[in-house]
């Protein structure tokens, strides 16, 4: 019997009611569940499988804790996620991050769209996410080490490079990665690809540290190359100062265009003459040291700094949001429409409200969602993944010829998916490719 056709409020009503208090996660379902519920509606055999409430469901959630003793020998504790949100085209792909934040309802929002994200690289990886509520900062080297290595302890039960694969994300960068590898060799006695992002010498990908960032001003290029444009002249207004900020930023200014903002918490740079090279060598030196600001930069370098401020009201041709979600909200949208903003592509996941997404989709602005334009990084863990599995190593060139041509790839799945009277609605386009891919997946692997 077909089931009844799906009403979008309602929907979004019952998964608040069965969730309550995961405002980050019902976030990002109701950005897509619009988009979507046309397609189950049109499509029976979706209907009928109850696709869309079994997406919005993750297989499992697991909740460990972590015991660590820091340098004085004080025992602590931390809770510990993993996320494996949905399995049906490959294993659980996603990173680990370590922040006070970290809790069920972000790590939920952050696997239901990388289920999404990892669909539209068109390869074989599920969604999933993890991390722990565990903050670094001012920790030594040996603290940090001594929790990555508890922290394993209990993953290495959930994980697998046929079941489960993390990758590096918020405060977990090669050298956590190569601690966390570490102890799962140890534990398991086994050497497999099980993590992304290794260092180079033990199984890791040249390429992965920039992908992510390249990966956004490729997206950006191939936009406005639909639209007869170029990114030559064009002024950029990028937020955040880490990798993708970063890497966005240099690949920007190889393609032409002139990057003249970053940001951290404390304020946002204005160098009105552009960012170079050494100067963004410059950024990710200061950034390096532990709760240092930008400040500086603006006496090293003549430019001006914005205390507490974001870079949305300096005037631009185009925005990256690339530091965090929900940073750029309305007023800050308002300010780059009326001040003749041309696109908008999230380098960050959700960086954008759903306030200051009506309104870019109101003024008509290009905007491209971060499960589409930041998919680069992903797409590289994914090709590491493979050169693990053949025991070979590409070449950054290799690389790099495989990331174009993924995040081409993408572009055009998104606009052939959005394309409308109005022209392309990228975002639409994201939600319903992806959807459609994993959907067919779950479809034919049947229910139970």
């Amino acid at each position: 019997m077909t089931q009844q056709k799906i009403d979008p409020n309602t929907f979004m009503s019952q998964l608040k009611e069965r969730t309550p208090g995961e405002d980050a996660f019902h976030q990002a379902v109701s950005e897509v569940i619009p988009d979507l519920v046309p397609v189950v509606n049109d499509t029976p055999e979706f209907r009928d499988a109850a696709i869309l409430e079994r997406l919005v469901e993750p297989d499992r959630t697991i909740t460990f804790r972590v015991e660590w003793r820091d340098d004085h020998n004080v025992p602590h504790v931390n809770r510990g996620h993993r996320v494996q949100f949905n399995a049906a085209i490959g294993p659980y792909k996603g990173g680990l991050r370590f922040e006070p934040s970290v809790n069920t309802s972000i790590l939920k929002f952050l696997g239901f769209e990388q289920t999404f994200k990892n669909a539209l690289t068109g390869l074989p990886m599920g969604g999933g996410k993890g991390g722990a509520d565990f903050d670094p900062t001012g920790r030594s080297e040996a603290e940090i080490m001594r929790f990555c290595q508890s922290f394993m302890v209990e993953l290495h039960r959930h994980i697998g490079p046929d079941v489960d694969i993390p990758a590096g994300d918020i405060n977990v960068g090669p050298q956590e990665i190569g601690w966390m590898f570490g102890a799962y060799r140890r534990i398991t006695n086994q050497f497999e690809g099980v993590l992304t992002g290794k260092g180079l010498s033990f199984g890791g990908s040249q390429l992965r540290t920039e992908a992510t960032g390249y990966g956004v001003v490729q997206f950006l290029c191939h936009m406005l190359a639909e639209q007869g444009d170029r990114i030559d002249g064009k002024t950029i207004a990028i937020s955040g100062a880490g990798n993708v900020a970063t890497f966005a930023a240099e690949l920007a200014i190889e393609t032409g265009g002139t990057v003249v903002t970053l940001s951290d918490s404390k304020g946002v740079i204005h160098d009105k003459a552009g960012l170079t090279q050494d100067k963004i060598d410059w950024v990710r030196d200061r950034k390096s040291r532990a709760g240092a600001s930008l400040e500086a930069y603006a006496e090293t370098f003549d430019a001006t700094w914005h205390e507490g401020k974001a870079p949305w009201d300096i005037p631009c041709d185009v925005a990256l949001p690339c530091a965090t979600q929900n940073e750029l909200g309305r007023a800050g949208a308002k300010s780059l429409i009326d001040n003749g903003c041309k696109a908008i592509v999230e380098g960050a996941n959700m960086p954008t409200t759903a306030d200051a997404k009506q309104a870019i989709h109101e003024a008509g602005i290009l905007y491209a969602p971060g499960k589409a334009a930041n998919a680069g990084g992903v797409a590289v863990s994914g090709l590491e993944i493979n050169q693990n599995r053949q025991r070979r190593h590409q070449s950054r060139a290799e690389l790099a010829e495989a990331l174009k041509a993924i995040m081409q790839d993408i572009h055009d799945t998104c606009a052939e998916a959005g394309q409308g009277k109005a022209g392309i609605d990228y975002a639409r386009g994201a939600h319903i490719a992806g959807f459609r891919k994993v959907a067919q997946a779950m479809y034919a692997a049947g229910v139970g």
